[in-house]
């Protein structure tokens, strides 16, 4: 399959699931244990896309002698670039406020340190927080910062989709980016309708911009895929640079997904860990996948040349 229909099956892809995210929002409440699950899940294979697909193959297009400080540098502009962002903008906020991680935890402790449920679905609710708005969140903030997130998100999907030399092995790379993207932008997409919601806004501008925000990732892919197609001989040190910045940013999303939850969930740190550790070793096995591959396309290439 070519690029061009691989990044428009994609892109058609993105659309609908960050649509549906956004839709789903205004109907439904996700629960906090559910939300923190996926988020646990697509942080371990963004780290993993970023270690094993991105910062690899961005170091391989430009040889180790002389890309791997390059590959670095760019790795550590998008981790900044995007740390930045997120202080600036706070578009990346826990589901719930302070109040609620405290109740949650001394009704859930409480109830296991006398070996009983608290009774009449406390014990469910304690656990099973709904999602509430952070106080003092702007939605037109965490609407600019994601949408800056997510066009990040369509260049590293562009870069992915223009990197590799082998056919499968490229089609794996673009789809381990494809499937991180995927499985985060519904997430992103229901933070941005979930606090237009809260703010009063109605439904048709929550639909509004909840269209527009789908189409922001594609359009970045689409972009940077025909900019780096038309630098020629240059191409290679700009889709380099996009693959590391693109790692770098991924690392600095998944842990400020991760991290700040980590001290608020003791009672849900197993399944957490393991959906967590889940995402990596889906990202592991793709790249194995692909480097399996691409050295038996060499052991063969090698075995057929005339001597």
């Amino acid at each position: 399959m070519s690029p061009m229909l691989l990044l428009a099956v994609y892109g058609t892809a993105l659309i609908v699931f960050s649509v549906a995210g956004g839709a789903v929002t205004q109907r439904i409440a996700m629960t906090h244990t559910r939300t923190q699950l996926a988020m646990s899940l697509v942080s371990g294979l963004m780290l993993g896309i970023a270690f094993f697909h991105l910062l690899p193959h961005a170091v391989l297009t430009l040889g180790v002698h002389h890309g791997l400080t390059t590959v670095m540098s760019w790795t550590m502009g998008g981790l900044i670039v995007m740390l930045l962002l997120l202080r600036i903008l706070h578009f990346h906020q826990p589901d719930y406020p302070a109040e609620a991680i405290a109740v949650c935890e001394h009704e859930y402790d409480h109830s296991h340190e006398h070996g009983a449920s608290l009774g009449n679905g406390q014990d469910a609710a304690a656990r099973e927080v709904t999602s509430v708005v952070a106080p003092g969140v702007s939605w037109r903030g965490v609407l600019v910062g994601l949408t800056f997130h997510t066009f990040i998100d369509g260049v590293a999907l562009g870069a992915a989709l223009l990197s590799a030399p082998h056919g499968h092995q490229q089609q794996l790379l673009g789809f381990g980016v494809f499937l991180a993207i995927l499985l985060h932008k519904p997430l992103d997409a229901m933070s941005i309708v979930a606090l237009m919601k809260a703010s009063g806004t109605t439904a048709s501008a929550q639909a509004r911009a909840n269209l527009v925000f789908a189409f922001v990732c594609p359009l970045g892919a689409l972009l940077f895929y025909f900019y780096a197609t038309g630098l020629g001989v240059n191409g290679e040190l700009v889709i380099a640079s996009a693959l590391a910045f693109s790692a770098g940013a991924f690392v600095c999303i998944a842990l400020s997904d991760l991290l700040p939850e980590v001290q608020f969930h003791s009672h849900d740190r197993v399944k957490l860990t393991a959906v967590f550790l889940l995402g990596i070793a889906l990202a592991y096995l793709m790249a194995n996948t692909a480097a399996n591959h691409s050295h038996a396309i060499a052991t063969l290439a090698f075995t057929q040349a005339p001597i």
